[in-house]
């Protein structure tokens, strides 16, 4: 019976990734390793010795992707445990407020613990994979099961694109409590006197955006080691509860959706709630009307 759930399982994610990116043309050629020891797996593009992403999913701490280069693999794109906010980690998920429980500042195994790593499909061109939690409650028991489904590609335009497929199955009833952050969260590099700048749907730049609702948002800073700015955009789904959602954009450049802070929400016990994004990797300037035709034919 086990053998058997779990090939429908496996089933139902391969044809989770199909779904996620099937209409992008991937040009570059791409390759997972999964380290089971480390606890990794690392994405390579052909032509470059150093992982361009890596997911990093100890069986004790949360899931966690650093670092996220730049497509020509030169550039680091987000930053590990910075001195001003030690508990981040690239880029993320973690709610602040469940059942009164805090997965946003703690990452560590008496709040997450590890069921599965796997990478589902390994084709060249496109890479898709898996990684699958327990959120413990304070007793050390389920709270909620956490699979997050990732796939990448390069496209012939040379900017690669992540696509995340959320879902969190509940095993009692939730109550993810109103808060200003938590939830997906993006961590990229900066520092004070580089040069860095947000902007969001709605045209509300670095700060204005604090709070607001947006559709997308896409950071961009300088990087040590590329010439033009480092970008990372990222998409709210109209599927996605609470969109478009508010956004948490901090002294220092972090960003992400936060669905509680419109207000509490609830997930009833053992149903299960999904959130759906993209991410957009790029090098150069950004330009508002390819970001909205991106967000257009991916929101479509």
């Amino acid at each position: 019976m086990n053998a058997s759930k779990n090939k429908v399982t496996m089933t139902f994610f391969i044809a989770l990734c199909l779904m996620i990116n099937g209409s992008i043309q991937a040009k570059e050629v791409l390759n997972a390793i999964h380290d089971k020891e480390a606890g990794t797996i690392r994405i390579y593009r052909d032509g470059i010795p150093d992982p361009i992403l890596t997911q990093n999913a100890k069986t004790d701490f949360r899931p966690y992707m650093h670092p996220i280069k730049s497509p020509n693999g030169k550039g680091e794109l987000t930053q590990y445990s910075p001195g001003h906010h030690k508990h981040q980690t690239g880029l993320y998920w973690g709610f602040t407020r469940v059942n009164g429980r805090d997965y946003f500042h703690n990452p560590r195994g008496d709040y997450w613990r590890r069921k599965s790593l796997q990478v589902l499909k390994n084709d060249k061109g496109k890479i898709c994979w898996q990684t699958e939690y327990l959120m413990l409650n304070k007793d050390g028991q389920p709270l909620i099961t956490e699979t997050q489904t990732w796939e990448i590609v390069i496209r012939e335009d040379g900017k690669m694109v992540m696509d995340l497929n959320w879902q969190g199955l509940a095993h009692e009833n939730i109550t993810i409590a109103k808060y200003n952050y938590g939830g997906l969260f993006l961590r990229m590099p900066w520092k004070r006197g580089i040069k860095a700048g947000v902007i969001n749907s709605e045209g509300d730049m670095n700060q204005r955006g604090e709070g607001k609702r947006a559709k997308w948002i896409d950071l961009g800073m300088e990087i040590q080691n590329l010439t033009n700015e480092g970008h990372i955009a990222i998409f709210d789904h109209p599927k996605n509860d609470g969109f478009p959602n508010m956004w948490r954009i901090d002294g220092q450049f972090g960003v992400g959706p936060a669905r509680a802070r419109s207000g509490s929400w609830k997930i009833e016990k053992d149903k299960t709630k999904s959130f759906l994004h993209r991410f957009i990797i790029y090098e150069g300037e950004h330009t508002n009307e390819e970001i909205i035709k991106e967000w257009d034919a991916w929101s479509q």
